[in-house]
């Protein structure tokens, strides 16, 4: 796999792990806007995943580098995207779909830890020109938009 760096969101915690990962999968996106991508087809996606948090475990990890690839590679390599109708029962397996889902299924394996990481983005590339990133919204902190 080629280096890549990616944009990561300012953050408050002290640490920060970046895995990334690869995997090779088809899917089919059946929406008539589609184009050639209502064709089952593939591509190999390359995932970048950013977790945050304040504490190691026991361990010296934040999390475990294993686990991640586990939930990513380990759940979709070389199989039919559309087929993970747990993940893509209501929506197709479009890349911003496949980020967001992984980015949901990493952080509810990280709710174990008693050291409390976060996910803070997820970024899949399913071509060498375009990826998607997907975060959500820091609810922690207000803006107070009346200043403006």
């Amino acid at each position: 796999m080629l280096q890549q760096f990616y944009p990561v969101k300012a953050h408050p915690y002290r640490y920060e792990l970046n895995k990334d990962m690869n995997f090779a999968a088809a899917h089919y996106i059946d929406h008539e806007s589609a184009g050639k991508c209502r064709n089952t087809h593939g591509h190999t996606y390359f995932v970048n995943v950013t977790i945050v948090g304040d504490a190691l475990q026991d361990n010296g990890f934040l999390v475990n580098f294993q686990e991640l690839k586990q939930a990513v590679h380990g759940k979709y390599d070389h199989t039919l995207m559309n087929d993970h109708v747990d993940d893509f029962s209501k929506e197709e397996p479009s890349t911003e779909v496949v980020a967001r889902t992984a980015f949901k299924n990493i952080q509810q394996a990280l709710k174990k830890y008693d050291n409390n990481p976060k996910v803070l983005q997820v970024i899949v590339r399913e071509t060498p020109t375009s990826y998607v990133m997907y975060s959500e919204p820091d609810n922690t902190k207000q803006t107070d938009w009346s200043e403006w």
